[in-house]
């Protein structure tokens, strides 16, 4: 299984890819941010990280998007740009078929850390440990996209019981592997992306 996680923002997009198999340990393949520039019109930024996230999804071929939630603050106009950059991240999750999960910051923070309250170094001390890293990614803002790959891959990990009396209950499947894309695969890369291998430092 491969996870792409995507933390959202007009100026930097944060991304990290994320392999597992339900058993061994997650593997970091790479991390990174799109960057859009600051005098550009919204429109034209909503742009460039659509079509970074698609160049992603094309270049990994993930089975999964996990995407942190809305942070909502003070300043409305914050939260409400913040939410068109969600949007078409989203949005090229759904053109691309994947299944996609959106987790709220506390909910991250707790997978990774242990406790919703984590501060960003903390956080970022577990994401060390937990994929085996010799330092942290970087910049933050990659960093906090692994982050938000790892929490989906690490509760992919937990069996789901199924729920007795309801139409929808289940019992999961294993995740399947899935192997990583060869290289005649890889499309050329969009400007605006930059983008980190898993032992690069």
């Amino acid at each position: 299984m491969i996870v792409l996680g995507i933390d959202p923002g007009t100026a930097t997009t944060g991304y990290g890819v994320v392999r597992g198999d339900g058993v061994a340990a997650p593997v970091l393949v790479e991390c990174g941010v799109i960057r859009t520039k600051p005098r550009d019109p919204l429109a034209h930024r909503l742009r460039e990280i659509h079509d970074g996230v698609r160049e992603l999804i094309q270049r990994h071929r993930p089975d999964v998007l996990s995407v942190e939630d809305v942070f909502y603050s003070k300043n409305v106009r914050t939260t409400v740009v913040l939410g068109h950059a969600r949007g078409v991240i989203l949005l090229a999750g759904a053109e691309a078929g994947l299944d996609v999960h959106e987790f709220p910051p506390a909910e991250i923070k707790k997978a990774v850390a242990g406790t919703g309250a984590a501060t960003k170094e903390q956080v970022q001390f577990m994401l060390t440990r937990l994929l085996r890293l010799k330092a942290v990614p970087q910049p933050s803002d990659a960093a906090d996209g692994v982050a938000a790959a790892l929490t989906y891959a690490m509760s992919a990990r937990v069996p789901r019981l199924a729920t007795h009396g309801t139409r929808d209950a289940r019992v999961a499947a294993p995740a399947p592997v899935r192997a990583l894309p060869q290289p005649a695969r890889v499309a050329p890369a969009v400007p605006g992306i930059t983008r980190k291998g898993a032992n690069e430092s």
